[in-house]
This record gives C-alpha cells, structure tokens and sequence, in this order.
C-alpha cells in the first residue's frame, strides 16, 4: 500500500495573540485526496499548538513517501487516534463541582434521539477529559482550537468563560464526530452560542480550521453543531461551571443523567475527578 505525505508552507495565527510562519513542512496524510482542511488540522496537531485561529496553507503539494509517523497521523500509534481506547482503571483523586444550580439556569445534558435510557454509560462516567480553552477570544470554536488535542473517547469540554460567541462550528463538530469524541460540553449558555453570527463583513472564513455555516448578517444556514453531534450519538452537555479548575488533560469528567426512557433533555450534576 502507498503512503502519502504533504508539503507545504503555512501562516497561522493565534487567537490570544501572535502568529508562526513555517516553510516546506511535511506531514503524513491518509490518502492522496487530502484536502487543505484535513492538511490543516493534521499539521495543528503535528505541532501540538494551542488556541490556533487560523491557517492558511499554500503551495501544497501531495508526494508518494513513506509515512515518518506525524504525531496524530495516520501512522502514528502512540496517539491513539483511529484505534479503540484502552479500558479505563478504577482511580482516586479530588472530586471538582463542574454544575450549575438549578436556580442559575442548571447544568443540562441532551441525549441523542430524545432518549436518556440509551446514553452508554461509557459516554458519561469517568471519561477523560480535554478543557479547551477560548475565554477571552471573540471568534467561535473551530477545528484550530481542537486539532492539537487526541479526542478520540475522550468528553471536550469548552472553557468559554461563560461568555457569548464562542459557539462550536458545524466543521469542528464534524471533525470530532469523525474523530471519535465520547461528550461535548461547554460552560457557555448554548453550544451553538454564536457560532452562526458573522462578526465582520459577511464573509465565510476560507482557512479551512473554522465552520462556515453562516452567511451575511449571521442568517443561518444548515444545521447546527449540536444537530450534528446528537445525530452521530455523541451528547451535549451545556452550562457548566469550574472548568478553570481543571487541568487541560488527565481529569475524569461525570455526567451521568437518570435513565429516563423517551427523554430527552435533563438536569444533571457534573463534576470531575482530578486523579493524584
């Protein structure tokens, strides 16, 4: 069977700030019909970098090579991404509050199909956690805000600061989707929160790292990111709190809703387990 690789040169910038420039990168694809948004998120995670606005790629061009093992690529075993995870170990550690009360609007969880008595338990209880950070930033959360993290079985929670605007793309909902991830969740009062709204001149974004399901004046157009998610069987929890209490990895996230038959949408208590 015939490797692919891709060489390239990029600029990316940064959604805390600065940008990087980098000339004749390489990395290793799946196939020779790679697009630039698939090279893009490839190389985010190659790098490992964090809070990435945006890339733009060019002079791209697709070789015949043989796999050096990019990290998070389709050669690269130590990541874990595209094999089934490892069974989880009985752990101990400081349990972390992540839920809002009730009064406050409430931690919510939305299952897919409507039915909380179908929600795997292996989805909602003492998954690993990725905290993704974007408070202070003013764009919605793109696949350059996830790429550099594996989240394959792993529940993505979305430290917003509980600020507007930092809605999940359809594309970044999509790419977790193919990704494998267990839950999303976010602290922010809706997951679509601001991820239709233009923000400037109408335009949709041609980075290939952020959704472009908008148009003009913030109409919206096709589904939302949460559509996307509960349709492919991952579900969504909304309105959490104490995200910044968490590290960016190794915290076991709980969300576990009652098993409730033909329901839909809950009330649940979240929290974590930080092991140590």
């Amino acid at each position: 069977m015939t490797d692919y690789r891709a060489s390239f040169d990029a600029a990316i910038a940064f959604s805390n700030g600065g940008d990087l420039s980098v000339h004749g990168f390489r990395v290793d694809l799946p196939g020779p019909a790679a697009g630039e948004s698939e090279i893009a998120a490839l190389f985010v995670a190659s790098l490992g970098l964090l809070m990435t606005d945006t890339v733009e790629l060019t002079n791209v061009r697709i070789f015949a090579e043989p796999h050096k093992g990019t990290r998070g690529g389709p050669s690269d075993s130590a990541s874990g991404r595209g094999s089934a995870g490892p069974g989880r170990a009985l752990v101990s550690g400081r349990l972390v509050e992540l839920g809002r009360l009730s009064g406050d609007g409430g931690t919510c969880l939305e299952a897919p199909g409507g039915d909380l008595a179908a929600v795997p338990l292996g989805r909602t209880v003492d998954v690993p956690a990725v905290v993704v950070r974007v408070a202070g930033t003013a764009r919605p959360v793109g696949v350059g805000s996830l790429a550099a993290f594996d989240v394959r079985d792993h529940a993505v929670l979305l430290h917003t600061g509980g600020s507007g605007g930092h809605g999940l793309t359809v594309e970044a909902a999509g790419w977790l989707v193919e990704q494998g991830v267990a839950l999303v969740g976010t602290d922010a009062g809706s997951l679509d929160d601001g991820a239709h709204a233009d923000g400037g001149d109408g335009g949709a974004r041609a980075d290939g790292l952020d959704g472009g399901a908008r148009v003009g004046g913030g109409a919206r157009v096709g589904p939302l990111a949460r559509e996307v998610l509960l349709g492919a069987g991952v579900p969504v929890v909304e309105r959490l709190a104490g995200l910044e209490s968490l590290p960016p990895t190794g915290a076991l996230f709980t969300a576990a809703p009652p098993r409730l038959e033909g329901v839909g949408h809950v009330p649940i208590r979240a929290y974590a387990r930080i092991p140590g």
